[in-house]
């Protein structure tokens, strides 16, 4: 069966969107666990997750204020189905990525971040598995807002899925 997830970060309400997709809210009954990789901004998408979510792991953001970092750490760290997660907001240029996360996190097995909006799917040497869920509200210079789910079972990472969300219409 395993531990179903559900990856997001970068959310920015009310400022990128007005609400979360409603797919996205659909998607949230579904998952064992909601990992939230910082940039909320809002205390109310924060409550809002808590409230739906059966376990949430976040982090703070470097757009995230004074309330958000009271109640959110910068790194957070999981056991999840025999998998040491890791979240952190940012990581730095891409150039590099895999082999400095691998340095800052020698006891992870994943690490889920953000901060570029840029959806992410790598592995450092060593075995560290880098997963960016890219954003649900702001695609930047993507084609699409993204997210992700994935399922931890017998201590593997499976079915690490991009899900891309449709236009929202113009405001």
């Amino acid at each position: 069966m395993g531990i179903s997830l559900l990856l997001m970060s970068d959310t920015h309400l009310p400022k990128r969107a007005k609400q979360l997709p409603a797919r996205l809210l659909a998607d949230l009954p579904r998952a064992d666990v909601v990992v939230h990789a910082g940039d909320w901004v809002d205390v109310a998408t924060l409550d809002l997750l808590e409230q739906r979510s059966r376990r949430l792991i976040g982090v703070h953001g470097n757009n995230d204020g004074p309330q958000l970092r009271a109640r959110l750490p910068e790194v957070a760290r999981a056991e999840l189905g025999g998998l040491r997660f890791g979240v952190v907001h940012e990581t730095g240029p891409a150039r590099g990525r895999e082999a400095r996360c691998a340095a800052r996190f020698p006891d992870l097995d994943v690490l889920v971040f953000g901060h570029s909006h840029i959806p992410w799917d790598s592995v450092a040497p060593g075995g560290l598995r880098l997963l960016n869920p890219g954003s649900p509200t702001d695609r930047r210079r993507q084609p699409y807002c993204t997210y992700m789910t994935a399922t931890v079972a017998d201590g593997r990472l499976t079915g690490v899925e991009l899900h891309r969300l449709p236009p929202r219409p113009a405001r």
